[in-house]
């Protein structure tokens, strides 16, 4: 079976713990293309963790990461950008997001992202709390802080809920044909 191309950049939004990293690498892996993770990206400019630049530098700081790490990635051959979660909190963003390619929420329910992020190893160590509310209600409040937001930017949006991330990326390839 040949490769499927990508018909244009794939920019993965959504809240943490629905899947955008795993997806990417798949997604790249499917389709022989490049791939960033902006989160990554700033940490490794940064030379430590999002929740230590959060705790150093303060939000604004990290957001202004954030951006820069989004321009770069934009400027570069990536086809497929796996974005933070708050990346739709910007104006700015959200512009770069709706221009540069096809715009895919990842979402899920906030049960279901409170076990992932439990079972995930990287979330204590890496991502800040927002709040000191129980991981579970935190989602609820972030996420219904930014939906309008994530919404305003997808065009396409898959629910990762009861999925693997091999039958999420066949939906996106399949759907952004």
């Amino acid at each position: 079976m040949p490769i499927p191309k990508l018909p244009q950049r794939l920019l993965l939004i959504g809240y943490r713990g629905t899947g955008k990293t795993t997806v990417a690498k798949l997604l790249a892996n499917k389709t022989s293309s490049s791939w960033i993770d902006t989160d990554d990206e700033v940490t490794l400019r940064a030379g430590y963790s999002v929740e230590k630049i959060f705790k150093q530098e303060g939000e604004e700081a990290f957001r202004d990461r954030e951006t820069t790490a989004l321009r770069g990635a934009l400027k570069q051959s990536f086809s497929i950008i796996a974005c933070g979660g708050g990346i739709v909190l910007r104006e700015e963003n959200r512009q770069l997001l709706q221009s540069a390619g096809i715009t895919v929420l990842l979402e899920a329910s906030p049960k279901i992202l409170a076990a992932r992020l439990e079972q995930d190893h990287r979330t204590a160590v890496q991502r800040p709390r927002f709040t000191n509310l129980s991981l579970q209600k935190e989602i609820e409040t972030v996420i219904a802080e930014r939906i309008a937001l994530y919404h305003s930017c997808a065009n396409l949006i898959i629910n990762t809920e009861n999925k693997t991330a091999e039958q999420v990326a066949a939906e996106i390839l399949s759907q952004s044909q």
